[in-house]
């Protein structure tokens, strides 16, 4: 039996089964780094910044950025060695399973719905505060009981009835994506270009009133366990890391890529290069308009423009971007996470229905649905940093397994075809390990405990469907 869990899949494998699948290849370089772009910049711009600087990092948010970002571009690099040369849907789970077998690749799969579908769930709760600050524009005020979550942090009833604008925003998403990925691409692009020189005005609009002293003491002094201090900057780093996975969301879409070998590694880093400039700017143009500790909002960019009455012409440029910016993220989520789960079912690790394609459209049209909806319902359910904190978690532990599958896969098979390598490979693929396992170490008891809970129904879901219906097996 433990032969059988850790059974491999040959990356030469996972590309005959890719092809079988017949996806419409309509993506080039351009089109994946705006894929990337629209996956990251969003959840973090807009709402991790302000919670993470007034209650961990200060001001010093900006260097749990750089942090983030280090630890992001050895993971990249990572990726992108492995989009290279198995260029197929299913991310860290095809190169998981093609390196350290298959109970670790259902492991890193089932992760992988956190960073996914959770984190979807994740940015439409956040959209929801900069749609309803819209709404106060025009006078119109929604009841409280449809605009929050009926749970809070510990679970507990708050006494509301659902978060009706997350769901909807999810579920109108979902139905672009049920019709294509030509179409689902070409919204991204229009919404990333939109929101990225929405951002580029607010910085430099913004720069203008940057008060120095708010940046002062710049690392605020330690209050306890992950408040302020280094300590804290690490715990702020953790938390923006969940915005930091656009480059992943890229790689889902190899099978639709036209020069996946070329255009892959471009996409991947060319977004992550972008979308960390634009949130070291955005973190030091928040912090220097007004004082971190009150940044603590659903819309803290809204907040920190507001300290200035000649800003004012800003709020609703930062609303209009906040809401395309958050509404492209969710869309690049309900892009990828019907393709991780369309692998697993090729592989017979979950049902058929998984893998089937739309006649007409050419996408995973049933397994679209059912990932739309399953996000409304956690969007309409859960808070913030429930999801936030969740998503962290699933991610950090499957760039972990992306670079140790790297290094495992350069002993063990040296002479595969890599048109892209990594400079350094064993250092890269260490340097990435380490700093995951880092941030991971951030983490509170709370949320360990709910990743054990999610692992272990996962591991259920694995032994009572997946192991017995492995394609590895002979399983039909």
């Amino acid at each position: 039996m433990l032969k059988q869990l850790l059974a491999i899949k040959h990356p030469h494998a996972s590309q005959a089964d890719a092809d079988a699948l017949q996806l419409v290849r309509t993506l080039g370089p351009w089109g994946l780094t705006a894929l990337g772009i629209g996956a990251v910049i969003g959840g973090g711009i807009f709402v991790i910044t302000g919670q993470a600087a007034a209650e961990h990092a200060g001001p010093a948010i900006i260097l749990s950025f750089v942090m983030a970002a280090i630890c992001c571009t050895f993971c990249a690099l990572c990726y992108a060695e492995f989009a290279a040369m198995v260029p197929v849907s299913g991310s860290a789970y095809s190169y998981t399973y093609a390196t350290l077998g298959e109970l670790a690749a259902w492991f890193i799969g089932w992760m992988l719905v956190l960073e996914y579908g959770v984190s979807a769930s994740a940015v439409a709760v956040s959209w929801t505060g900069y749609f309803l600050s819209l709404l106060e524009h025009f006078d119109i005020f929604l009841p409280a009981v449809l605009v929050s979550a009926p749970l809070d942090g510990e679970l507990q009833p708050t006494g509301a009835i659902m978060n009706l604008p997350a769901a909807c925003i999810v579920l109108a998403l979902t139905w672009v994506c049920y019709v294509g990925i030509r179409e689902s691409a070409s919204a991204n692009a229009a919404m990333v270009a939109l929101k990225v020189g929405l951002i580029v005005i607010v910085i430099v609009a913004g720069w203008r009133y940057v008060d120095p002293s708010n940046w002062e003491p710049f690392i605020p002094a330690n209050q306890g366990p992950g408040k302020f201090g280094w300590d804290g900057v690490l715990r702020g780093a953790a938390m923006v890391f969940f915005a930091y996975i656009g480059f992943e969301a890229t790689s889902v879409a190899a099978q639709e890529s036209r020069n996946p070998q070329r255009d892959m590694p471009i996409g991947m880093l060319a977004s992550l290069a972008v979308c960390t400039v634009l949130y070291i700017g955005m973190a030091a143009v928040m912090t220097g308009l007004t004082p971190y500790y009150l940044l603590g909002t659903d819309q803290p960019v809204v907040t920190a423009v507001a300290t200035h009455a000649e800003l004012g012409w800003l709020r609703v440029v930062v609303e209009i971007g906040a809401l395309i910016g958050l509404s492209s993220v969710v869309l690049v989520m309900i892009i990828g996470q019907p393709r991780i789960f369309m692998i697993m079912g090729r592989d017979g690790l979950l049902p058929p229905v998984f893998t089937r394609i739309h006649p007409k459209y050419r996408t995973p049209h049933i397994n679209t649905l059912i990932t739309g909806f399953g996000i409304a319902v956690l969007a309409a359910v859960f808070p913030l940093d429930v999801l936030g904190e969740l998503t962290s978690m699933g991610t950090l532990i499957a760039f972990a397994a992306v670079c140790a599958g790297v290094w495992i896969l350069r002993r063990t098979q040296p002479d595969l075809p890599r048109p892209f390598r990594i400079p350094f490979a064993p250092l890269v693929c260490l340097a990435g390990i380490v700093s995951c396992g880092i941030l991971l170490s951030a983490m509170t008891a709370h949320n360990w405990a709910l990743m054990l809970f999610w692992t272990a129904f996962g591991l259920i879901v694995y032994f009572t469907y997946g192991y017995r219906h492995s394609r590895l097996r002979g399983h039909p």
